[in-house]
């Protein structure tokens, strides 16, 4: 006798509607940690876990920045053909680290550091020294596109500008300057250089500046109060607020993709570690590295929240089926 499906496994698989089950990848954390000698990049799971190696050669490697897709990091390398000199450069690799290349200058002598992604992922911003053994020279802001090629220069003051931070909706850049006679202070520009303001007035020095998800708010440190600590701001440079209050340095504020985290950098247990806490302040602060070298300058990525380049639309989360019920099968 043939074989026969039963009816009523038939009717509960079609009025049960496939249950959408959460397997997207865990968050990342990228970082860079001397752990193995000198400056490599890592990732882990953004609790701690699976702490793993991405690049790895003799070459110092540093400030990881995920492009939006998730796909590659944008990093910083002494890798140079004058290895006597070894002049920091721009380098992208795939995010298992694989495919390393050089993207930015190919004059030896131009310094080029601190890579920043634009959300469409066409472009990455960094600084430049220019030829950083001319005299008077001074650091600038560049952006160049993801194949090396369109390098332009966004400012161009009489004193440094460096480590840019772009904003989520791929229109302003905030950056670090010592123009205006006022000490380091937040600046902000649009993307192609112009309208460049400044967001901070205090006499403190302020570095680090990152955008928060959505876009109204930055991070930022601070040295306010004789100790480096993590501020916020709107993104206007009003409510300016203080973060953490812990007697060791706090630097290098990274906000989670969902806004409601900031990955960052102190030295509270003894050396330069990473950590996390509420955006709203240092509150169920939880440390994510516990290595006896120094870990920083983490930068987080979440598959749940990726972009994708091409074409250039909101990635799904990645799920998987589970069907309630099931066919069974029978025979007759």
């Amino acid at each position: 006798m043939g074989r026969k499906y039963n009816f009523l496994a038939i009717v509960v698989a079609l009025v049960l509607t496939p249950v959408m089950v959460d397997a997207a990848p865990p968050a990342q954390i990228a970082f860079t940690s001397e752990r193995d000698g000198h400056q490599q990049i890592y990732v882990m799971d953004a609790d701690g876990k699976n702490q793993r190696r991405l690049s790895n050669d003799i070459f110092l490697n540093w400030e990881p920045s995920w492009s939006p897709d998730g796909e590659r990091i944008a990093f910083t390398s002494t890798e140079a053909k004058d290895t006597e000199r070894k002049r920091p450069q721009i380098y992208v690799m795939d995010a298992d680290g694989k495919n390393r290349r050089r993207l930015s200058s190919r004059f030896i002598k131009d310094a080029e550091w601190e890579p920043s992604w634009s959300l469409d992922g066409k472009r990455i911003a960094y600084t430049s020294s220019g030829a950083m053994d001319i005299a008077g020279g001074h650091w600038r802001i560049y952006v160049i596109d993801t194949d090396g090629k369109n390098r332009q220069r966004l400012s161009n003051d009489a004193v440094d500008d460096w480590h840019p931070s772009w904003s989520p909706d791929g229109k302003r850049i905030a950056f670090v300057s010592s123009r205006d006679g006022k000490g380091h202070g937040i600046y902000v520009m649009d993307a192609d250089g112009s309208n460049q303001r400044r967001l901070t007035d205090n006499p403190s020095r302020e570095w680090n500046p990152s955008w928060s998800p959505d876009g109204e708010r930055i991070a930022f440190v601070a040295n306010m109060e004789r100790n480096w600590d993590i501020y916020v701001m709107d993104a206007d440079g009003k409510n300016r607020r203080r973060l953490t209050r812990n007697p060791a340095p706090d630097i290098d504020p990274s906000w989670s993709p969902d806004g409601k985290r900031i990955a960052f950098v102190s030295t509270r247990d003894g050396n330069f570690e990473i950590y996390v806490m509420n955006a709203d302040g240092a509150r169920l602060v939880r440390r994510r590295t516990k290595d006896h070298s120094d870990d920083i300058e983490p930068t987080w990525f979440d598959p749940a929240f990726a972009i994708e380049i091409a074409p250039f639309s909101v990635s799904p989360v990645h799920k998987k089926f589970t069907m309630w019920g099931w066919l069974k099968q029978v025979d007759r």
